[in-house]
C-alpha cells in the first residue's frame, strides 16, 4: 500500500476478461475496437481524477498495451495528466509529442525489438519538444518482464522498476 487511489481497468471485461494467459489474451485484444478500449481507458482516467477519494492529481501506469495507452492519455489528456510510467509500450505519433504535458518516466526492456525500435525516435522528439521524461532500459529483460505470471518475468528488475514508478508518482502526484 502506497497511499495511492487506483483503478485497474480491464480492456477485456467486455468480451469476458483475461483468460489467463498473454496467448489468448492477444487474440482476444485483436477483436477489440481500438478507438472504443481507448475511449474506455480515457473515460477511467476522467473518472478517477474526479473520485471523491483522488486528490485531484492523476498518474498513468500500463504495461504493453497499457503502456501504449498512457502515451497517448499523455498526449490526449495534456495537462490533466500529471504523470505517466508507460511500461515497453508503443510510442504515440510522434507529430503529436508536442501535446503532451506531463513528466513522464519510460521503462523498456532490453530484449524487445518491436516496442524499441521507435525508442530512440521517441527520446528525441521528446527532447525537441522540450519535455520533462526519463527513460530506463532494464537489463536482460524481455518484454512483459513485471508480468509474474509468464516466464519472461524479471523479479529484481521488475522490483526496481516498481519503486522507481513508487517514487516518481509520490514526486508528482502527492
Amino acid at each position: 500500500m502506497e497511499g495511492f487511489l487506483s483503478l485497474s481497468p480491464d480492456g477485456l471485461a467486455p468480451i469476458g476478461g483475461y483468460p489467463g494467459n498473454d496467448d489468448d489474451g492477444k487474440v482476444m485484444q485483436k477483436s477489440l475496437d481500438k478507438e472504443k478500449l481507448f475511449t474506455d481507458m480515457l473515460n477511467s482516467a476522467r473518472f478517477l481524477k474526479n473520485h471523491e477519494g483522488s486528490n485531484g492529481k492523476l498518474g498513468a501506469t500500463g504495461f504493453c498495451y497499457g503502456g501504449g495507452a498512457v502515451n497517448t492519455l499523455a498526449v490526449t489528456m495534456g495537462a490533466d495528466l500529471n504523470a505517466g510510467v508507460p511500461f515497453y509500450g508503443v510510442t504515440p505519433i510522434l507529430d503529436n509529442v508536442s501535446k503532451i504535458q506531463t513528466p513522464q518516466m519510460m521503462n523498456y526492456a532490453e530484449d524487445d525489438p518491436r516496442v524499441n525500435a521507435s525508442q530512440e525516435g521517441y527520446r528525441e522528439a521528446l527532447k525537441a519538444n522540450n519535455k520533462n521524461f526519463t527513460m530506463y532500459t532494464y537489463e536482460g529483460t524481455r518484454h512483459g518482464f513485471h508480468n509474474n505470471s509468464t516466464p519472461r518475468y524479471n523479479k529484481v528488475q521488475a522490483e526496481i522498476a516498481w519503486q522507481r514508478t513508487v517514487s516518481f508518482f509520490k514526486g508528482h502526484l502527492s
